[in-house]
């Protein structure tokens, strides 16, 4: 494989800082072609709490129902604004220098590492590239938060990415720091999670101009277990060029809805992590958030949830597994928030696109082996287009759907 020692490119910068930093204006390419209207918010949201039934994602914030796939694209671009504001804080586009270059870390591992950023102030940091020993170039390639905790594909390239380097996790002192907010300010709106999706859709970019690395951009899946499962969760929502989202025990803040956690702690007693004490243990979530996770009363007044950050990976292809042996987890929120989630995609006629795995007692980030035909099938099917069953919808837990959190109408979108 022949790699170039140096890979200069520089890309082209149309949108204003104050495009960056307004929801809805200046998308990148992570979110294909979407008008700007579509996920600009009006300037007064009038909040209502609703905390025991989760928001309906076929309405737009006018009451205009969603009636097809190009209108369900439109009210995709509005949740994601909704998410920025009330949750994840901005996503800035692509700043206008962007360049790489790689070195060889062993015979079948490159360095990676990308300059981003303006003339005057600029960051860098390096992804590990390690080449699979067999299959067809361009490589399909899976995106690891810290190192890989699911099996690998055969024949795909293994991309390792430090994200707590680029927006640090350690606990709520992390606040603005990594090298995310050394470019763009300490006081960025940006949480740790959403400067981490920056930072992907960077590595997606140098990707695309860089074919001498032999990765096929259009065959990308991104993984993590955790709290980096929840930021996997967050990356595959917001930029469409990831194929296939794997989020390994995000629990709550990743699958669970933050509506079905707060119903589990409060009405039925069991002690599961709600948006009340996530916010005082990490920055994973913008500031804009503590005003919906003050207390276990006010996150229905948040006007989105986690089956709509779901929701926001159809058409492409999500599998989630998760462990019924840390209830802390959220075990009966993951169903019940993935089992409304897997309502978008049918709406889109892909129900069989989403897949959900409930599986253990095991140890936290342990992949068990009935799993692996799983995740293998969607291998299979998203970064091989493959043909393979992934029609998986299953817990070992002693709990049902409920069907009084999601009582509105799921239309055939077309």
């Amino acid at each position: 494989m022949r790699l170039a020692s140096f890979i200069p490119f520089v890309l082209s910068f149309t949108s204003t800082l104050a495009q960056d930093y307004g929801y809805g204006a200046g998308y990148g390419r992570e979110f294909g072609e979407v008008p700007d209207e579509c996920a600009r918010l009006p300037s007064h949201i009038k909040l209502v709490n609703q905390t025991y039934i989760l928001p309906d994602p076929f309405y737009f914030l006018s009451g205009a129902p969603v009636s097809s796939k190009a209108s369900w694209t439109c009210r995709a671009a509005q949740l994601r604004s909704l998410f920025q504001k009330y949750e994840l804080g901005l996503k800035p586009t692509r700043p206008p220098v962007l360049k790489s270059s790689t070195s060889k870390v062993s015979s079948n591992t490159t360095g990676l590492t990308i300059t981003a950023g303006w003339q005057s102030n600029t960051i860098d940091w390096t992804v590990n590239i390690t080449y699979p020993s067999s299959g067809k170039k361009p490589y399909p390639a899976l995106i690891a938060y810290g190192g890989l905790s699911v099996p690998a594909p055969d024949g795909a390239a293994i991309i390792v990415f430090d994200n707590s380097e680029m927006g640090q996790q350690d606990n709520t002192s992390s606040r603005g720091l990594g090298l995310y907010y050394d470019l763009y300010g300490h006081n960025a709106s940006a949480s740790s999670m959403m400067a981490w999706a920056w930072a992907v859709s960077r590595i997606i970019d140098v990707l695309e101009a860089s074919p001498d690395l032999n990765i096929n951009t259009k065959k990308l899946g991104i993984t993590g277990c955790s709290r980096d499962g929840k930021g996997v969760l967050v990356a595959g929502a917001f930029d469409e060029r990831i194929i296939l989202t794997i989020p390994q025990e995000s629990g709550s803040g990743g699958d669970a809805c933050w509506r079905t956690s707060r119903d589990m702690l409060v009405n039925r007693g069991l002690a599961t992590q709600a948006a009340v004490e996530i916010v005082t243990e990490n920055v994973w979530f913008s500031l804009s958030f503590d005003q919906f996770a003050a207390t276990n009363y006010s996150i229905g007044l948040l006007p989105v949830d986690h089956h709509e950050l779901a929701g926001l990976v159809a058409p492409r292809g999500l599998y989630s597994t998760e462990n019924v042996g840390f209830l802390w987890l959220g075990d009966w929120s993951n169903y019940e928030c993935m089992k409304t989630a897997n309502k978008i995609f049918q709406s889109l006629g892909v129900g069989n696109h989403q897949g959900f795995s409930q599986d253990g007692p095991h140890d936290h980030c342990m992949f068990p082996s009935d799993q692996v035909s799983e995740i293998t099938a969607f291998y299979d099917k998203f970064l091989f287009d493959e043909q393979a069953d992934t029609s998986v919808f299953r817990t070992v837990g002693n709990w049902t759907y409920d069907p009084r959190w999601a009582p509105w109408r799921v239309p055939k979108l077309y």
